[in-house]
Order: structure tokens, then sequence, then C-alpha cells
């Protein structure tokens, strides 16, 4: 983290490199003619919401969260029971599929240093709305909001990845090269804090229609998420219930040929495509026409998880055979070919929210309104009810309906594996071997060399 801070010091200078050269399809209004200096991006409404577009940007273009095969869509899909991997040896995938990742390991210290870098930036943004003397109120609070959505989200994401990481919260290289590594819960508790400053600082309402810049009830969304992982079960249900009620904002998409849609109800918070022509990475990622696949297929096991009837398997998979072989891919993102950018990528969507407060309520006793939140997806799914009836039997059919709704969606799978205990279960019988403590990533070495605050090593590294 040290080398990549350094190269990002100078606090507005990155980020004005940053600004310089990324797109700006995240704001609506252009940039404005004329010289532009670092010193006066957040001078003007303008610049200053250019600066946090091009943090989308890097969000979306690389990192934990992009659509390539180098984010954790792909990533995670390969390291659990979602995707077989059929691309090259040298291909990032293949360390997480063949569990053969490293403290050496080029892809562990690529999502750590990028993450790193998008967390600098937002904090970049942080720091020079604070400075800004001319800044209005009204961006002031949103760009404060959206910042610290950010930062916490990614946060969040490294904790859980990690097993606790520093929280960074500055551009000053010194301060973050011996920053402190905070054990998992620190952090999402750290993470919980911003994301409450920053549903204060949000507005309601979607800033663009498209809803690529977070609202209010994004960050309470992404807290729902964060209770749910700390067993805030509390927490986690009244999150969810404040999205879910905002039912003028969110209603419900009964149509799956719809959930991905860029236009969707469902979407709470989502990336636009790089150009106005452009649809999702994810779709050029997962969808193949051939066999074998070039990249990565379904786990035909994952495929026969989805019960008889079950619409999200005749709506979200797709089958391609040779004639001797047949392979599936996942078709939740299928105009990529098309053009038009009618779908965007989705992070954030109504469906887990139903399954986040499902669980919760079935953690805290009320089945019934535990059983009321997975019969709506169950039932837009063309499922009958559930037939748990038990706290644990409840609590068990949603992570199964957790594994159907949320495939090759940014880990969810792999991170449900984890919270569960079933990690070592599910895995054992899949990766070569696979031990308890692989279910952790290992700090990157260049990192443990540099900050000597970030040992000792995850076990088993």
């Amino acid at each position: 983290m040290k080398n990549m801070i350094r190269r990002w010091s100078g606090t507005l200078g990155g980020l004005f490199l940053l600004l310089s050269v990324s797109c700006t399809e995240f704001i609506e209004v252009p940039l404005p003619d004329g010289q532009l200096t670092a010193e006066g991006i957040f001078e003007e409404p303008a610049t200053a919401h250019a600066a946090m577009a091009s943090v989308y940007a890097q969000l979306r273009d690389g990192g934990l969260l992009t659509g390539n095969p180098q984010g954790l869509s792909c990533l995670l899909g390969t390291y659990t029971d979602e995707l077989d991997y059929y691309g090259s040896t040298q291909g990032a995938p293949w360390a997480f599929y063949s569990n053969a990742l490293l403290p050496t390991s080029s892809e562990v210290a690529v999502l750590w240093n990028s993450s790193y870098q998008q967390i600098y930036a937002a904090n970049a943004v942080l720091e020079g709305v604070e400075a800004s003397a001319s800044l209005p109120v009204a961006d002031r609070r949103q760009l404060t909001g959206e910042a610290l959505f950010v930062r916490a989200f990614l946060h969040a994401y490294l904790a859980q990845l990690y097993n606790g990481v520093p929280y960074v919260t500055t551009t000053d290289y010194r301060e973050n090269a011996v920053a402190r590594r905070l054990g998992a819960t620190e952090v999402l508790e750290e993470a919980k804090a911003d994301l409450l400053l920053a549903a204060e600082l949000l507005p309601e309402a979607y800033v663009t229609s498209d809803r690529v810049r977070p609202n209010r009830y994004a960050a309470r969304a992404v807290l729902a998420r964060i209770c749910l992982y700390l067993g805030q079960w509390d927490g986690a249900g009244n999150h969810a219930s404040a999205v879910l009620n905002r039912t003028e904002l969110y209603p419900f998409q009964e149509d799956l040929d719809g959930e991905f849609l860029a236009d969707s109800p469902s979407t709470i918070w989502q990336f636009s495509p790089a150009s106005g022509e452009a649809n999702t990475r994810e779709g050029a990622t997962f969808i193949f026409g051939s066999g074998p696949p070039p990249l990565v297929a379904l786990k035909p096991e994952l495929v026969a998880a989805f019960g008889d009837g079950d619409l999200r398997k005749e709506k979200w998979i797709r089958a391609v055979t040779d004639g001797t072989d047949t392979w599936y891919h996942a078709f939740k993102y299928r105009q990529h070919q098309n053009g038009g950018a009618r779908e965007h990528s989705v992070l954030l969507r109504q469906a887990e929210m139903y399954l986040i407060r499902a669980e919760a309520r079935a953690r805290g006793g009320d089945l019934i309104g535990a059983r009321e939140d997975l019969d709506r997806i169950r039932n837009r799914a063309g499922l009958g009810p559930t037939t748990a009836l038990t706290a644990e039997e409840m609590v068990a059919a949603i992570f199964a309906e957790r594994q159907l709704e949320l495939f090759t969606e940014l880990g969810h799978r792999y991170f449900d594996l984890r919270r569960s205990g079933t990690i070592d279960t599910v895995l054992q019988q899949l990766k070569p071997g696979w031990e308890s403590e692989d279910a952790l990533f290992p700090i990157p070495e260049t990192e443990l060399g540099l900050n000597p605050n970030l040992v000792p090593q995850n076990p088993g590294y």
C-alpha cells in the first residue's frame, strides 16, 4: 500500500490525473471549458461532481466491483461452487479456481492495491470538499455522503476477504504507510459509522435518474448487509425495512426479464457502462455462444439446485451444447451484444433486502415475517411457499434461496458460506488441498514487508 499511496500522493494530484482521463458518463453536466487545475476541482459544482464520477469509473473498470474477469463476481464464483474455469492458467481466475492463492500471488496484490487506490480517491474527494471555500451546501453534503459511502463499501469487502485491514481515512501517505490493521469486526463497525453519516447527508431522491449515484437508501441497504454479517439482527431488519418500505422508489419487480435492465425499479445502486452504446462487462464475462466455454461456465451442480418450475433457471441461465457436451452460463445480463446500454451493472437490489430481512426476522423469532419475505422471492420465481417450519429450517431455506437468487453477483455465495460455517464442508469436495485457512485471502507479501503494522500474516500462508 505504501508504494501505491506514494504514486497517488499530493491529495488532489492523483484525483486530478484521473479526472483528466476518466469517462464522465456518471454525470449529466459536462466539464467546463478552459484549463482545469487540481486546486480548483472542488470550487465549482460541475468539476467537483466530475471528480466523484471519476471514482465510480474506477470502481466500474477495475478492482473488486468490476464485471471483468478480474472482479469478485468472477473470481469468487470460481473460488466457490458457482463457476467452473476453462480459461488459460495465466488468467486471473485460475489461482482462485485451483486453490493456489499465495502471499506472492499478483491477483491478491491487485485486489488489495486497486481497492486502496479507490479508497484514496474517495478520501481525496472528502478532503477536497472540506477544503473548498465556495462549494454550495447541497453539493457539499451530496459529495461527502457519496465519498463516505464508497469508502465504507470497499472497506467492508476488504475486511471480509482479508479478515481485517487498515481503515484508511486520509490521503497522507506517511500515515497510511504505517496504518494499523484492524480486526474484521472493527472494520465493519467503522464502515457502519461512515454509512450512518452518509445516510444523514445523502438525499432520499436520486440525483440522477439512472441510479448510478447512491442515495440515502443505498447507504441503508449496505448497512443492512453489514449488520447481517455482524449478527446484529435488529439493525439488519430495520435498515432493510427502511429500503423496502419506500415502495414509491422501489416497487416490486415482478418480471425477472426486467430485473437487470437499466431502468429496473428494483435497483438500488448500479454502474453505467463506459459509453452510451455499451452494455455491461458482466455480460461479456459470463455469456458464451459455443463450447467449450472460453472462460467460465456455471457448475452443473448449481444449475441442478434450481427446482422444477423455477423461473430463474429459465430466465437467468442458458444452455450451450456442441451435440455431445452441454455447458451453462449466467444470463442475467443478456444485452451485451445488442448495444444501446439497456443494462447497467447492478450492485445493490431489492431482492437482497427481502432476503436480509427474512433472515433477520427468522433469527429474531419472527417466523411469520420471515416466511412472508422469503415467499415474496420464491413466488416471483414461480415457486410455492417455503415448507420451513422452525427457525433453523427457515434460516437454511433462506441460505438456499440466496444461492439461487444472487449467483454470480459480487461473491454473495462466498460470504454466505463463510458466515454459515459451511465453507469447509462445501469446498473440501471441490478444491484440491482445501484447508480451513483458505477461507481467507493472504495479505500481499509486499505489503507485509512495507508496513510492519499489517502483521501477522493470515494463518496458513
